[in-house]
């Protein structure tokens, strides 16, 4: 690699935050003009702190630092003149898009960067709106960033790293609050701008976006374990295991039906037609039996919940944040006491809206909702809403902040004056739930990630709530933390909790007893995952800008391909079981009975 093409530089890179906490321990590594680099890694693994190094937000305590030709950093020592050179070619997406908004006008935020470059006042319009429009926020322009989604926040910070026009862009989880159509987005962006030679240093927990990149960098405790081209790091499944990762979806499946290795899905699907008819040379026309003809209608949510109390209703509900639009338009439904429920939409959708009216931070401008019975139209109903229903935000770690696990889960039964032993009773059972009794007496600041999402959880079912609703859970954890929580949120649903929550993974939703689809403001579609991502519902889910549990979208394209039907597959062992099932020549078993919602 030539001098001149190196857009960054680290060489034996170390970085220790106070509490001798090793963030990054002798990295060293090159990125090229134009290179798109991903970096991999659990959470706590560096990833982050090796990204503010590159955008030079952070100086290392040792080791030499290169950013877009400026030598910033040498021996640990910064040169500042040279950090304030190199920032102006240096762009980042921070994780949260609330800690980078610094206005109450969309376009000004956008604008802020340009501005403080000092560039003439046409450049930055024109800036401003080809970058919004790059990010489909044209129509918020003018909004007020506090009142959009968490998504829509973060397109919103994205326009504002692109309007800087950065030799050298880090984006660290930009996707982790967006719909699939807002990733898919945001990765074709990246490709253009890495088409066009910008430098890309992308931090995801994503496995299926780091296929985009030219390499990959795995982290583990501060340190570079393993680089490479995508295939030739997702080859080491063990060790990415081992280090709380997984490999993506096409080599999970490969492996799964003893094929060839590939990380690539339409290599994957052209060796399953191989494997499948050189099993067996059956009728391609022939229909699984017992299924329902393609028309069938979804149930109305009532019909759903006719074996199950609603411990909540929706009807006819609508919510406006101001004059201009609505937040939700003529909502209704129902969630069973003791059910699961997913509620899914892309970003914008008013998923978070409804969240908040089911909690009773909000009042419906018309309709009503009733939860266990109280309607949440007064002051006084709210209030008991909220007594009932226990709410788990967007990064609810950021709540955290006593001194110990037990006494941050202990702060909500203390406060509304239980006795010491009840106090006690609740605290060592919620975190028996979750898993963390072990580490009462821990810092809730040294747990990991995952952990402490899980604490932040346990302070919440300490409450006692009859409902528990979560707005993007698993949002922002790596592969093992989100197994982790499904695993705890299994539990909760075996013990009878009434689960709601807000999930852009279908693969989360596929798992819900019930699935909630909004499309701009709006529903349409509510009943069991079979239902809901049924084939007749599959174009307006891409319309809304959702798509399909992987397994899914797998098993369509083989049919489209061909293939006899697999029904509908939610889970890969729903996929692999019934691929088996046809490739021995026999039908499908018949899907008798009501869908569970």
């Amino acid at each position: 690699m030539r001098s001149g093409d190196v857009q960054v530089r680290l060489a034996h890179v170390s970085l220790v935050y106070e509490g001798d906490v090793v963030a990054l321990d002798d990295v060293s590594l090159e990125i090229a003009r134009g290179e798109r680099v991903c970096v991999l890694g659990a959470n706590g693994s560096g990833k982050s702190t090796l990204a503010s190094v590159i955008c030079g937000l952070l100086a290392p305590d040792a080791g030499e630092v290169e950013l877009v030709g400026e030598r910033v950093c040498a021996d640990g020592a910064p040169d500042l003149e040279a950090y304030r050179r190199a920032r102006r070619s240096l762009g980042l997406v921070f994780q949260n898009p609330d800690d980078q908004i610094v206005t109450s006008v969309v376009e000004d935020d956008v604008a802020f960067g340009p501005e403080n470059l000092g560039l003439p006042r046409d450049e930055i319009a024109a800036r401003v709106s080809s970058e919004l429009h790059r990010v489909a926020m044209d129509d918020f322009a003018r909004a007020d960033p506090s009142r959009l989604s968490g998504g829509q926040r973060q397109r919103v910070t994205i326009a504002g790293a692109l309007a800087m026009r950065p030799k050298v862009l880090v984006l660290d989880e930009p996707g982790s609050l967006l719909d699939v159509r807002g990733r898919s987005a945001i990765l074709r962006v990246m490709g253009r701008l890495a088409a066009a030679g910008t430098t890309l240093v992308h931090v995801t927990h994503y496995m299926e976006e780091a296929l985009e990149a030219d390499r990959v960098i795995v982290l583990d405790h501060g340190r570079v374990v393993l680089a490479g081209t995508p295939d030739e790091v997702f080859s080491h499944g063990r060790e990415l295991s081992d280090l709380g990762l997984e490999v993506p979806f096409a080599a999970r499946l490969s492996q799964r039906l003893g094929l060839p290795w590939t990380c690539d899905e339409q290599t994957l699907l052209e060796q399953m037609g191989t494997w499948f008819f050189s099993q067996r040379e059956g009728d391609r026309s022939q229909a699984p039996a017992g299924r329902a003809a393609p028309g069938a209608t979804n149930p109305s949510p009532s019909l759903c919940e006719k074996n199950h109390v609603p411990i909540v209703q929706v009807e006819h509900a609508s919510f406006s944040y101001d004059r201009r639009s609505r937040a939700l338009d003529d909502v209704s439904l129902r969630i069973a006491e003791g059910r699961s429920t997913a509620i899914i939409g892309q970003t914008g959708s008013g998923k978070s809206t409804l969240l908040r009216l089911l909690c009773g931070l909000e009042a419906p401008d018309s309709g009503r909702v009733l939860v266990a019975g109280v309607d949440t139209s007064t002051r006084r109903g709210r209030r008991r809403a909220q007594t009932a229903v226990g709410y788990v935000m967007q990064h609810p770690e950021r709540q955290l902040f006593a001194e110990t696990v037990e006494k941050d889960v202990a702060f909500g039964p203390r406060n509304l004056g239980l006795s010491a032993d009840e106090v006690e009773r609740r605290v060592s059972e919620a975190l028996e739930v979750v898993g963390l009794s072990e580490r009462r007496g821990v810092s809730p600041f040294k747990l990991s990630g995952g952990q402490r999402r899980l604490c932040a959880l346990a302070g919440v079912l300490a409450m006692r709530p009859s409902v528990l609703v979560l707005d993007e859970p698993t949002a922002g954890l790596d592969p093992r933390g989100r197994a982790m929580l499904r695993r705890v949120l299994s539990r909760l649903s075996e013990r009878g909790v009434t689960l709601v929550q807000v999930t852009h993974s279908m693969e989360d939703a596929a798992r819900a007893d019930q699935v909630i689809a909004l499309d701009r403001s709006r529903l349409v579609a509510a009943g069991s995952p079979r239902e809901v991502f049924a084939a007749r519902n599959e174009r307006a889910l891409a319309e809304g800008g959702l798509g399909l549990p992987r397994s899914l979208r797998v098993a369509r394209e083989l049919e489209r391909r061909g293939w006899p039907s697999l029904g509908d597959p939610l889970t890969t062992d729903d996929l692999v079981a019934a691929l088996n099932v046809r490739a021995a020549g026999s039908s499908l078993p018949a899907e008798g009975g009501e869908a569970e919602c």
